[in-house]
Protein backbone atom coordinates (compact mmCIF):
# COMPACT_ATOMS: atom_id res chain seq x y z
CA UNK A 1 0.00 0.00 0.00
CA UNK A 2 2.85 2.37 0.82
CA UNK A 3 4.34 1.68 -2.60
CA UNK A 4 1.02 2.57 -4.17
CA UNK A 5 0.92 5.89 -2.33
CA UNK A 6 4.47 6.75 -3.41
CA UNK A 7 3.62 5.78 -6.98
CA UNK A 8 0.57 8.03 -7.04
CA UNK A 9 2.56 10.91 -5.47
CA UNK A 10 5.23 10.72 -8.15
CA UNK A 11 2.61 10.33 -10.89
CA UNK A 12 0.62 13.35 -9.67
CA UNK A 13 3.64 15.62 -9.37
CA UNK A 14 4.98 14.53 -12.75
CA UNK A 15 1.59 15.02 -14.40
CA UNK A 16 1.13 18.47 -12.88
CA UNK A 17 4.62 19.49 -13.95
CA UNK A 18 3.94 18.47 -17.54
CA UNK A 19 0.92 20.74 -17.69
CA UNK A 20 2.43 23.74 -15.96
CA UNK A 21 5.70 25.61 -15.93
CA UNK A 22 7.90 25.10 -12.88
CA UNK A 23 9.30 28.22 -11.19
CA UNK A 24 12.00 28.49 -8.56
CA UNK A 25 12.24 30.81 -5.59
CA UNK A 26 15.03 32.92 -7.11
CA UNK A 27 12.79 33.75 -10.08
CA UNK A 28 10.33 35.54 -7.80
CA UNK A 29 13.05 37.26 -5.76
CA UNK A 30 14.72 38.61 -8.91
CA UNK A 31 11.41 39.90 -10.27
CA UNK A 32 10.49 41.53 -6.97
CA UNK A 33 13.82 43.39 -6.81
CA UNK A 34 13.65 44.36 -10.49
CA UNK A 35 10.12 45.75 -10.26
CA UNK A 36 10.38 47.43 -6.85
CA UNK A 37 9.70 51.19 -7.25
CA UNK A 38 11.09 51.82 -3.78
CA UNK A 39 14.53 50.41 -4.65
CA UNK A 40 14.55 52.38 -7.90
CA UNK A 41 13.64 55.53 -5.97
CA UNK A 42 16.54 55.08 -3.53
CA UNK A 43 19.02 54.43 -6.36
CA UNK A 44 17.78 57.61 -8.06
CA UNK A 45 18.44 59.47 -4.82
CA UNK A 46 22.04 58.20 -4.94
CA UNK A 47 22.35 59.62 -8.43
CA UNK A 48 20.86 62.93 -7.29
CA UNK A 49 23.32 63.02 -4.41
CA UNK A 50 26.19 62.78 -6.89
CA UNK A 51 24.90 65.95 -8.54
CA UNK A 52 24.87 67.67 -5.13
CA UNK A 53 28.60 66.96 -4.93
CA UNK A 54 29.10 68.57 -8.34
CA UNK A 55 27.04 71.57 -7.21
CA UNK A 56 29.33 72.11 -4.22
CA UNK A 57 32.37 72.08 -6.51
CA UNK A 58 30.66 74.44 -8.93
CA UNK A 59 29.76 76.87 -6.13
CA UNK A 60 33.45 77.06 -5.12
CA UNK A 61 34.38 78.31 -8.59
CA UNK A 62 34.21 81.99 -9.63
CA UNK A 63 30.65 83.12 -10.28
CA UNK A 64 30.29 85.41 -13.28
CA UNK A 65 27.18 87.55 -13.77
CA UNK A 66 26.18 90.23 -16.23
CA UNK A 67 24.17 93.15 -14.81
CA UNK A 68 22.71 96.34 -16.15
CA UNK A 69 21.03 99.13 -14.15
CA UNK A 70 19.70 102.22 -15.89
CA UNK A 71 17.76 105.09 -14.44
CA UNK A 72 16.78 108.59 -15.61
CA UNK A 73 15.63 111.35 -13.23
CA UNK A 74 14.43 114.39 -15.20
CA UNK A 75 14.05 117.88 -13.74
CA UNK A 76 11.11 119.81 -15.25
CA UNK A 77 10.96 123.56 -14.62
CA UNK A 78 13.24 123.13 -11.64
CA UNK A 79 11.12 120.37 -10.14
CA UNK A 80 12.69 116.93 -9.71
CA UNK A 81 15.20 114.92 -7.73
CA UNK A 82 18.29 116.70 -6.49
CA UNK A 83 20.75 116.50 -9.36
CA UNK A 84 23.63 116.24 -6.89
CA UNK A 85 22.23 112.88 -5.89
CA UNK A 86 20.91 111.48 -9.17
CA UNK A 87 23.30 113.14 -11.59
CA UNK A 88 20.27 113.17 -13.85
CA UNK A 89 20.49 109.43 -14.29
CA UNK A 90 22.71 106.40 -14.09
CA UNK A 91 23.52 103.95 -16.82
CA UNK A 92 25.66 100.84 -16.43
CA UNK A 93 26.36 97.49 -18.02
CA UNK A 94 28.79 95.38 -16.04
CA UNK A 95 30.25 91.90 -15.94
CA UNK A 96 30.92 90.93 -12.34
CA UNK A 97 33.04 88.11 -10.94
CA UNK A 98 32.56 86.88 -7.39
CA UNK A 99 34.80 84.28 -5.75
CA UNK A 100 34.37 82.98 -2.21
CA UNK A 101 37.75 81.98 -0.82
CA UNK A 102 37.09 78.29 -0.01
CA UNK A 103 37.83 76.90 3.40
CA UNK A 104 39.26 73.42 2.89
CA UNK A 105 37.78 72.16 6.13
CA UNK A 106 34.37 73.50 5.16
CA UNK A 107 34.49 71.77 1.77
CA UNK A 108 35.73 68.56 3.39
CA UNK A 109 32.82 68.62 5.87
CA UNK A 110 30.30 69.15 3.06
CA UNK A 111 31.74 66.31 0.98
CA UNK A 112 31.85 64.06 4.04
CA UNK A 113 28.18 64.81 4.66
CA UNK A 114 27.32 63.80 1.08
CA UNK A 115 29.40 60.66 1.43
CA UNK A 116 27.54 59.72 4.60
CA UNK A 117 24.22 60.36 2.87
CA UNK A 118 25.34 58.01 0.10
CA UNK A 119 26.30 55.38 2.67
CA UNK A 120 22.85 55.73 4.23
CA UNK A 121 21.17 55.32 0.85
CA UNK A 122 23.24 52.26 -0.09
CA UNK A 123 22.55 50.71 3.30
CA UNK A 124 18.85 51.52 2.90
CA UNK A 125 18.89 49.66 -0.42
CA UNK A 126 20.32 46.59 1.32
CA UNK A 127 17.80 46.78 4.17
CA UNK A 128 14.87 47.18 1.77
CA UNK A 129 16.14 44.30 -0.34
CA UNK A 130 16.32 42.21 2.81
CA UNK A 131 12.74 43.19 3.75
CA UNK A 132 11.53 42.44 0.24
CA UNK A 133 13.27 39.07 0.12
CA UNK A 134 11.82 38.07 3.47
CA UNK A 135 8.30 38.97 2.32
CA UNK A 136 8.61 37.18 -1.03
CA UNK A 137 10.23 34.09 0.48
CA UNK A 138 7.54 33.89 3.17
CA UNK A 139 4.80 34.01 0.53
CA UNK A 140 6.64 31.50 -1.66
CA UNK A 141 6.83 29.08 1.28
CA UNK A 142 3.12 29.58 1.94
CA UNK A 143 2.27 28.96 -1.72
CA UNK A 144 4.58 25.94 -1.83
CA UNK A 145 2.82 24.52 1.23
CA UNK A 146 -0.52 24.93 -0.54
CA UNK A 147 0.95 23.24 -3.61
CA UNK A 148 2.16 20.29 -1.54
CA UNK A 149 -1.22 20.01 0.15
CA UNK A 150 -2.95 20.03 -3.23
CA UNK A 151 -0.75 17.22 -4.54
CA UNK A 152 -1.25 15.16 -1.39
CA UNK A 153 -5.04 15.52 -1.57
CA UNK A 154 -4.94 14.50 -5.22
CA UNK A 155 -2.89 11.42 -4.34
CA UNK A 156 -5.35 10.36 -1.67
CA UNK A 157 -8.26 11.00 -4.01
CA UNK A 158 -6.74 8.74 -6.70
CA UNK A 159 -6.05 6.05 -4.13
CA UNK A 160 -9.64 6.17 -2.80
CA UNK A 161 -11.00 6.10 -6.35
CA UNK A 162 -9.10 2.90 -7.05
CA UNK A 163 -10.22 1.31 -3.78
CA UNK A 164 -13.79 2.36 -4.55
CA UNK A 165 -13.85 0.16 -7.64
CA UNK A 166 -12.72 -2.82 -5.56
CA UNK A 167 -15.25 -2.15 -2.80
CA UNK A 168 -18.06 -1.71 -5.30
CA UNK A 169 -17.35 -5.14 -6.74
CA UNK A 170 -17.11 -6.72 -3.29
CA UNK A 171 -20.34 -5.03 -2.19
CA UNK A 172 -22.14 -6.37 -5.25
CA UNK A 173 -20.84 -9.79 -4.23
CA UNK A 174 -22.31 -9.25 -0.73
CA UNK A 175 -18.87 -9.33 0.87
CA UNK A 176 -19.51 -5.88 2.33
CA UNK A 177 -22.72 -4.23 3.36
CA UNK A 178 -24.25 -1.45 1.33
CA UNK A 179 -23.99 0.89 4.32
CA UNK A 180 -20.23 0.26 4.55
CA UNK A 181 -19.84 1.03 0.87
CA UNK A 182 -21.86 4.25 1.24
CA UNK A 183 -19.69 5.31 4.19
CA UNK A 184 -16.64 4.87 1.99
CA UNK A 185 -18.30 6.93 -0.78
CA UNK A 186 -18.85 9.77 1.70
CA UNK A 187 -15.13 9.73 2.52
CA UNK A 188 -14.30 9.79 -1.20
CA UNK A 189 -16.63 12.73 -1.83
CA UNK A 190 -15.13 14.63 1.10
CA UNK A 191 -11.70 14.06 -0.38
CA UNK A 192 -12.84 15.39 -3.76
CA UNK A 193 -14.05 18.55 -2.03
CA UNK A 194 -10.67 18.85 -0.29
CA UNK A 195 -8.96 18.71 -3.68
CA UNK A 196 -11.11 21.58 -4.98
CA UNK A 197 -10.56 23.60 -1.83
CA UNK A 198 -6.78 23.00 -2.01
CA UNK A 199 -6.71 24.11 -5.64
CA UNK A 200 -8.51 27.36 -4.81
CA UNK A 201 -6.11 28.02 -1.91
CA UNK A 202 -3.07 27.35 -4.08
CA UNK A 203 -4.31 29.71 -6.81
CA UNK A 204 -4.89 32.46 -4.25
CA UNK A 205 -1.45 32.01 -2.67
CA UNK A 206 0.21 31.92 -6.09
CA UNK A 207 -1.61 35.11 -7.12
CA UNK A 208 -0.37 36.84 -3.96
CA UNK A 209 3.17 35.70 -4.74
CA UNK A 210 2.94 37.10 -8.27
CA UNK A 211 1.56 40.37 -6.89
CA UNK A 212 4.44 40.79 -4.45
CA UNK A 213 6.95 40.00 -7.20
CA UNK A 214 5.45 42.40 -9.74
CA UNK A 215 4.51 39.53 -12.07
CA UNK A 216 1.31 39.96 -14.06
CA UNK A 217 1.22 36.41 -15.44
CA UNK A 218 -1.77 34.48 -14.07
CA UNK A 219 -0.91 31.10 -15.61
CA UNK A 220 -0.87 28.05 -13.35
CA UNK A 221 2.69 27.03 -12.44
CA UNK A 222 4.31 24.52 -10.15
CA UNK A 223 6.74 25.61 -7.44
CA UNK A 224 10.08 23.96 -6.86
CA UNK A 225 11.22 23.03 -3.37
CA UNK A 226 12.41 26.26 -1.69
CA UNK A 227 16.20 26.37 -1.63
CA UNK A 228 16.47 27.79 1.86
CA UNK A 229 19.27 27.01 4.26
CA UNK A 230 19.96 28.54 7.62
CA UNK A 231 23.06 30.71 7.50
CA UNK A 232 25.00 31.33 10.71
CA UNK A 233 24.23 34.69 12.27
CA UNK A 234 27.05 37.24 11.99
CA UNK A 235 28.31 39.55 14.67
CA UNK A 236 25.63 42.14 15.27
CA UNK A 237 28.02 44.96 14.32
CA UNK A 238 28.31 43.46 10.81
CA UNK A 239 24.58 43.43 10.17
CA UNK A 240 23.21 45.93 7.64
CA UNK A 241 20.38 46.53 10.10
CA UNK A 242 22.94 47.70 12.66
CA UNK A 243 25.12 49.60 10.19
CA UNK A 244 22.72 52.54 10.06
CA UNK A 245 23.38 53.37 13.71
CA UNK A 246 27.11 53.76 12.94
CA UNK A 247 26.39 55.95 9.92
CA UNK A 248 23.99 58.12 11.94
CA UNK A 249 26.68 58.62 14.59
CA UNK A 250 29.14 59.82 11.95
CA UNK A 251 26.51 62.11 10.43
CA UNK A 252 25.78 63.77 13.78
CA UNK A 253 29.50 64.25 14.42
CA UNK A 254 29.86 65.82 10.96
CA UNK A 255 26.84 68.06 11.61
CA UNK A 256 28.79 69.68 14.43
CA UNK A 257 31.62 70.34 11.99
CA UNK A 258 29.19 72.01 9.61
CA UNK A 259 27.88 74.18 12.44
CA UNK A 260 31.44 75.21 13.30
CA UNK A 261 32.11 76.13 9.67
CA UNK A 262 29.32 78.71 9.78
CA UNK A 263 31.20 80.59 12.52
CA UNK A 264 34.56 80.79 10.80
CA UNK A 265 35.74 84.01 9.07
CA UNK A 266 34.82 84.26 5.39
CA UNK A 267 36.75 86.01 2.62
CA UNK A 268 35.14 86.97 -0.65
CA UNK A 269 36.86 88.43 -3.72
CA UNK A 270 34.85 90.38 -6.27
CA UNK A 271 35.55 92.33 -9.44
CA UNK A 272 33.60 93.92 -12.24
CA UNK A 273 34.27 95.56 -15.57
CA UNK A 274 32.08 97.42 -18.00
CA UNK A 275 30.34 100.76 -18.59
CA UNK A 276 29.19 102.96 -15.71
CA UNK A 277 28.13 106.55 -16.49
CA UNK A 278 25.63 109.33 -15.96
CA UNK A 279 26.06 110.29 -19.63
CA UNK A 280 26.70 113.88 -18.43
CA UNK A 281 30.39 114.24 -19.20
CA UNK A 282 32.39 112.30 -21.77
CA UNK A 283 30.41 109.06 -21.49
CA UNK A 284 32.73 107.36 -23.96
CA UNK A 285 35.43 107.52 -21.28
CA UNK A 286 33.31 105.82 -18.59
CA UNK A 287 34.50 102.27 -19.30
CA UNK A 288 36.43 100.80 -16.40
CA UNK A 289 36.86 98.13 -13.77
CA UNK A 290 36.87 97.70 -9.99
CA UNK A 291 38.24 95.15 -7.52
CA UNK A 292 37.29 94.43 -3.95
CA UNK A 293 37.64 92.13 -0.96
CA UNK A 294 35.00 91.48 1.70
CA UNK A 295 35.61 89.92 5.08
CA UNK A 296 32.97 88.53 7.45
CA UNK A 297 33.63 87.58 11.07
CA UNK A 298 30.64 86.28 13.10
CA UNK A 299 30.64 87.89 16.54
CA UNK A 300 27.26 87.25 18.14
CA UNK A 301 24.04 85.62 16.93
CA UNK A 302 22.03 85.11 20.09
CA UNK A 303 23.76 81.82 21.07
CA UNK A 304 22.38 79.99 18.03
CA UNK A 305 25.50 77.82 17.81
CA UNK A 306 24.91 76.48 21.31
CA UNK A 307 21.27 75.77 20.48
CA UNK A 308 22.24 73.86 17.34
CA UNK A 309 24.74 71.84 19.38
CA UNK A 310 21.97 71.01 21.86
CA UNK A 311 19.71 69.76 19.05
CA UNK A 312 22.50 67.49 17.80
CA UNK A 313 23.10 66.17 21.33
CA UNK A 314 19.41 65.30 21.67
CA UNK A 315 19.51 63.50 18.32
CA UNK A 316 22.53 61.53 19.57
CA UNK A 317 20.60 60.45 22.67
CA UNK A 318 17.75 59.27 20.46
CA UNK A 319 20.18 57.34 18.29
CA UNK A 320 21.68 55.59 21.32
CA UNK A 321 18.23 54.66 22.65
CA UNK A 322 17.27 53.05 19.33
CA UNK A 323 20.63 51.28 19.20
CA UNK A 324 20.19 49.76 22.66
CA UNK A 325 16.64 48.69 21.77
CA UNK A 326 17.79 47.13 18.49
CA UNK A 327 20.49 45.06 20.20
CA UNK A 328 17.98 43.76 22.76
CA UNK A 329 15.44 43.04 20.01
CA UNK A 330 18.07 41.26 17.90
CA UNK A 331 19.15 39.01 20.75
CA UNK A 332 15.59 38.25 21.83
CA UNK A 333 14.28 37.56 18.32
CA UNK A 334 17.16 35.33 17.22
CA UNK A 335 17.10 33.35 20.48
CA UNK A 336 13.34 32.82 20.29
CA UNK A 337 13.42 31.84 16.61
CA UNK A 338 16.29 29.40 17.25
CA UNK A 339 14.34 27.71 20.06
CA UNK A 340 11.24 27.45 17.86
CA UNK A 341 13.31 26.00 15.01
CA UNK A 342 14.83 23.32 17.25
CA UNK A 343 11.43 22.42 18.68
CA UNK A 344 9.86 22.22 15.21
CA UNK A 345 12.63 19.97 13.87
CA UNK A 346 12.23 17.69 16.87
CA UNK A 347 8.47 17.53 16.31
CA UNK A 348 8.95 16.67 12.63
CA UNK A 349 11.17 13.73 13.63
CA UNK A 350 8.47 12.47 16.05
CA UNK A 351 5.73 12.79 13.41
CA UNK A 352 7.85 10.89 10.89
CA UNK A 353 8.13 8.02 13.36
CA UNK A 354 4.37 8.03 13.81
CA UNK A 355 3.90 8.15 10.02
CA UNK A 356 5.71 4.82 9.65
CA UNK A 357 3.12 3.11 11.86
CA UNK A 358 0.16 4.71 10.09
CA UNK A 359 1.57 3.68 6.71
CA UNK A 360 1.98 0.09 7.94
CA UNK A 361 -1.56 0.10 9.27
CA UNK A 362 -2.94 1.31 5.92
CA UNK A 363 -0.93 -1.36 4.12
CA UNK A 364 -2.37 -4.13 6.29
CA UNK A 365 -5.95 -2.84 6.10
CA UNK A 366 -5.71 -2.40 2.33
CA UNK A 367 -4.75 -6.02 1.81
CA UNK A 368 -7.46 -7.22 4.16
CA UNK A 369 -9.99 -4.90 2.52
CA UNK A 370 -9.36 -6.36 -0.92
CA UNK A 371 -10.03 -9.87 0.42
CA UNK A 372 -13.07 -8.77 2.40
CA UNK A 373 -11.46 -9.49 5.78
CA UNK A 374 -11.21 -5.90 7.05
CA UNK A 375 -13.87 -3.50 8.19
CA UNK A 376 -14.25 -0.41 6.05
CA UNK A 377 -14.50 1.76 9.16
CA UNK A 378 -11.08 0.50 10.27
CA UNK A 379 -9.63 1.31 6.87
CA UNK A 380 -11.16 4.81 6.90
CA UNK A 381 -9.84 5.40 10.44
CA UNK A 382 -6.35 4.30 9.43
CA UNK A 383 -6.52 6.52 6.35
CA UNK A 384 -7.60 9.54 8.44
CA UNK A 385 -4.73 8.94 10.85
CA UNK A 386 -2.32 8.81 7.92
CA UNK A 387 -3.75 11.99 6.41
CA UNK A 388 -3.52 13.80 9.74
CA UNK A 389 0.11 12.75 10.13
CA UNK A 390 0.96 13.87 6.60
CA UNK A 391 -0.80 17.18 7.15
CA UNK A 392 1.19 17.70 10.33
CA UNK A 393 4.39 16.95 8.43
CA UNK A 394 3.47 19.51 5.77
CA UNK A 395 2.46 22.17 8.29
CA UNK A 396 5.58 21.77 10.41
CA UNK A 397 7.86 21.60 7.38
CA UNK A 398 6.41 24.90 6.19
CA UNK A 399 6.77 26.33 9.72
CA UNK A 400 10.41 25.21 9.76
CA UNK A 401 11.10 26.98 6.44
CA UNK A 402 9.34 30.13 7.69
CA UNK A 403 11.48 30.13 10.84
CA UNK A 404 14.66 29.77 8.79
CA UNK A 405 13.49 32.66 6.61
CA UNK A 406 12.95 34.80 9.71
CA UNK A 407 16.40 33.92 11.06
CA UNK A 408 18.08 34.58 7.73
CA UNK A 409 16.57 38.08 7.76
CA UNK A 410 18.95 38.96 10.57
CA UNK A 411 22.09 37.44 9.04
CA UNK A 412 22.96 39.96 6.32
Amino acid sequence: MVKKILFFCLFAIHGFANKAQSNRLQYYIDNAIEHSPLLKDILNQVELNNYDSLLIRAAAKPQVNGTSFNSYAPTIKGIGYDGAITNGGTFNALIGVNKLIPNKKNLAAQFENLQLVNQTLHNTVKVNEQDLKRTVIAQYITAFGSFQQLNFNKDINRLLSKEENILKRLTQSNVYKQTDYLAFLVTLQQQELLVKQSLIQYKNDLASLNYLSGISDSAMVTLSVPEIEFNPLPEISRSVLFKQFEIDSLKLHNNKKLVDMNYRPKLNLFADAGFYSTLAYSPYKNFGTSLGLSFTLPLYDGKQKKMQYSKIDIAEKTRKNYRVFFIAQYQQQTAQLSRQLNATESLIADINNQLKYTQSLIDVNSKLLETGEARITDYILALNNYMNARNLITQNTISRLQLINQLNYWNR
